[in-house]
């Protein structure tokens, strides 16, 4: 019983500084939805049943734009691919859960919760209740940020208020210690490779995150499969 409360107090511990952070970049989506054609209650719904800030603000940013509905939905399908290589590389971590449990741990899978997952299950073994605490957290953090950033609507600019750079900032610095080891890095530099290219080339291209979150964590998997091939 005092391991589980040691548990759960950790992973509040060390979501709680994300959290806030996500809560700042829920609160951007919630602004962005009130200039397209989303209700209050489709917005929340999204986040409700999507719960991927990224999905969601690519999603909003292009109704916004004018794109179909078919383009949106092959857009965001792209964007969370990557969602496949974190829930295999989390999976050995979780595997003590139930069976019955493991889909709603996988519905916790995001960018956010891989990195804190990951860090704690190399330092202590397989923790599918920490991760449980962690994914919850961020997912009430970005429920209710998103829930009264649609309510306030325009009377809040996120870009103003520099919101827009809460997320990014916090999720660098809690990212950068866990750049360890070859397919890590080598991850790292393909993502920025290809964002520092495409920007060059196309600025604002909106498919820059999808081709940067598709291509580079391959990479890191060619990277990683070669190290243990000669080893």
């Amino acid at each position: 019983m005092n391991n589980k409360k040691q548990t759960i107090k950790k992973g509040v511990t060390e979501a709680l500084p994300l959290a806030i952070a996500i809560a700042a970049y829920g609160l951007s989506y919630g602004v962005l939805t009130t200039q397209t054609s989303l209700s209050l209650a489709s917005a929340l719904a999204m986040s409700l049943f999507v719960f991927s800030g990224s999905v969601q603000m690519v999603a909003v940013a292009m109704l916004a734009a004018g794109a179909t509905a078919t383009s949106v939905l092959i857009a965001t399908a792209l964007l969370n691919l990557r969602n496949l290589l974190y829930g295999a590389a989390l999976a050995e971590g979780l595997s003590p859960a139930p069976r019955k449990w493991r889909g709603l741990l996988s519905f916790g899978v995001s960018d956010e919760a891989f990195v804190l997952g990951s860090a704690r299950f190399q330092k202590h073994g397989p923790d599918p209740l920490y991760f449980g605490i962690v994914a919850a957290t961020f997912y009430l953090a970005w429920i209710t940020s998103s829930y009264i950033g649609a309510v306030i609507g325009s009377q809040v600019d996120p870009l103003k208020c520099g919101l827009d750079l809460a997320f990014p900032v916090t999720f660098t610095a809690i990212l950068i210690p866990s750049l360890r080891g070859k397919p890590v890095i080598a991850t790292a530099l393909v993502a920025v490779t290809i964002t520092v290219i495409l920007q060059y080339v196309t600025p604002g291209n909106e498919f820059t995150i999808i081709l940067a979150g598709g291509l580079s964590p391959l990479i890191g998997l060619y990277v990683s499969r070669r190290t243990r091939d000669n080893e």
